[in-house]
């Protein structure tokens, strides 16, 4: 007879990306598999606390255990952070919005749980970033996520000026974002050095009570006044051959 622990499940748990809509956004299967961990990796431990108390879970908040995963964590970090598996428990992984892993610092302890054939279960939950895709008319079969572009003005100029490039040279749809309070600046740049007709997209407040999604060329958004300050956006580019 064998004394060997079996390992413990790696589940990246999404969490919302608009407030209060769990209900709404969130497959059943997550609250089955909260009720079924006590240990997790988050890469803000205020907003999981609030996360699970939400939905709710039966296990008391301070009877669980959570550790932070951000993009400050070090690879050196992982056997003492993932050590929980390998003693046969379940690990949560949780962004800190949205699904863990994607565009996100989970992707480091899910790439370790490989490494060590640990199992992974990605559950399902809301991305930002498909969800705008979806909504954009783009093209969905080709397309890239760059994530946050330069800080410095005169690099997103030319970071800017080089999707639209790629974009218009391989049909492919350019997909990035800002931190929120910097979105105006962003935007501004977009519409003043992309071509009058290249396509933009701006998705903010994904699935919110305040969600605004609309797709026009250039020429267009420089006629309206759009305040992104402080919201959550996803910026898509289109530009065609024409």
């Amino acid at each position: 007879m064998s004394d060997s622990v079996q390992n413990g499940t790696v589940f990246l748990i999404p969490t919302v990306i608009a407030p209060d809509t769990h209900q709404k956004v969130l497959s059943p299967q997550i609250r089955d598999v909260v009720n079924s961990t006590n240990y997790y990796l988050v890469e803000n431990i205020r907003t999981a606390r609030r996360f699970l108390s939400a939905i709710p879970i039966k296990t008391p908040i301070d009877q669980l255990q959570f550790e932070l995963l951000n993009k400050k964590t070090s690879p050196e970090e992982l056997p003492v952070l993932m050590q929980p598996a390998f003693a046969g428990h379940n690990i949560g992984i949780m962004s800190e919005a949205g699904c863990p892993g994607v565009a996100d610092p989970g992707a480091l302890a899910v790439s370790y749980a490989h490494r060590k054939n640990l199992r992974v279960v990605p559950l399902v939950g809301p991305s930002s970033i498909l969800l705008a895709l979806m909504a954009s008319g783009f093209n969905g079969q080709s397309f890239t996520f760059h994530g946050y572009l330069p800080i410095d003005k005169n690099k997103r100029i030319r970071a800017i000026k080089s999707l639209e490039k790629q974009s218009q040279q391989h049909q492919q749809t350019q997909i990035f974002m800002e931190t929120p309070y910097r979105n105006n600046h962003l935007f501004s740049d977009v519409i003043k050095h992309c071509h009058p007709k290249t396509l933009i997209c701006v998705a903010k407040n994904i699935s919110g009570t305040e969600e605004y999604i609309k797709t026009q060329p250039v020429y267009a958004w420089r006629k309206e006044k759009l305040e992104l300050h402080k919201v959550p956006t996803v910026f898509l580019l289109f530009s065609t051959k024409d």
